[in-house]
């Protein structure tokens, strides 16, 4: 008996092509899904609707994304929760570090110098030789810190508890007072949690040397806003975010004009290198559940 898997687009059930052994409907999140109840659920990406009301028979949900916070607590009981992981982190790391560059080279001023038509040379500042902290030490943090690795600079780990991982030491959440004031740089990769939420707060912040720099590709509310902006304005810190809160940021918010930072929209994972390693995962997936074997994934 074939599985039935429900893709969020057209454009997906086309890429995913034909499945042995699968059944592929579109639902792109609006209204009920069509026809008897899916095996596998493919919301849309990023904005993930409200799942709550999944037929009974569903057997799991498949998100494209790394993020799953707030979807655990919609789904009925019995239905698995996988995220993508394994999909995103390249994409994403590689625009940490960009953004790292960016930031520090001053690229974003460039880039508004030029469309002005203004030459302003002036000294900039190097990756190498900086102190990065990663704070968040799952696929993202990892793969950020070996992007960084050949750019000569020092990277410190920071994850939920103290460890040692693949030979590199990560130090627990509880040691930032300690290790914020010896780095240049701090790279945001840490999932969404309560005990994330807010984190980067004014204390964190200004645990931070002057002319420190904050990347965020976690989630907004990791940072505190206003605490930002405080810094920000006062010209002691910079940042570049790819995620903001709120989100999408409206176009009279603070942060679009404050001092020293550089913001993109929600880009990470969005890249070229997404849908390849996504329609991997997602044939991994059907024909996981058509042998009966347990998915990849899986956070509830």
């Amino acid at each position: 008996m074939s599985l039935l898997v429900s893709v969020p687009s057209c454009s997906w059930a086309s890429a995913l092509g034909p499945v042995e052994g699968a059944d592929v409907v579109v639902w792109d999140g609006a209204g009920p899904l069509p026809g008897p109840a899916p095996d596998l659920v493919v919301p849309p990406y990023v904005a993930t609707p409200d799942l709550s009301h999944l037929p009974a028979g569903t057997r799991a949900v498949q998100l494209l994304t790394i993020g799953y916070d707030g979807v655990p607590e919609q789904l009925p009981a019995g239905v698995r929760l996988c995220n993508a992981t394994g999909v995103h982190e390249t994409s994403t790391a590689e625009l940490a570090v960009g953004l790292a560059i960016a930031a520090l080279r001053g690229i974003g001023d460039d880039a508004r110098a030029m469309a002005a038509g203004e030459w302003n040379p002036s000294r900039r500042t190097s990756l190498a030789d900086r102190r990065v902290l990663v704070v968040g030490w799952g696929g993202v943090g990892r793969a950020t810190a070996a992007r960084l690795a050949p750019f000569e600079c020092s990277v410190t780990a920071v994850g939920t508890r103290a460890r040692v991982q693949d030979g590199v030491p990560v130090h627990a959440v509880e040691e930032l007072p300690d290790l914020l004031p010896q780095h240049d740089v701090v790279v945001l990769a840490c999932p969404l949690t309560e005990r994330t939420r807010g984190l980067v707060d004014r204390g964190f912040l200004a645990a931070l040397p002057d002319g420190a720099l904050v990347v965020n590709v976690a989630r907004g509310p990791v940072v505190d806003t206003a605490a930002l902006l405080a810094e920000l304005r006062a010209g002691r810190l910079r940042a570049a975010l790819d995620v903001t809160d709120p989100e999408p940021l409206p176009a009279d918010h603070p942060l679009w004009t404050a001092p020293g930072v550089l913001v993109t929209p929600h880009v990470g994972g969005n890249s070229t290198a997404f849908r390849p390693r996504m329609l991997t995962l997602l044939r991994d997936q059907i024909a996981r559940l058509a042998a009966g074997r347990e998915l990849r994934n899986v956070v509830r």
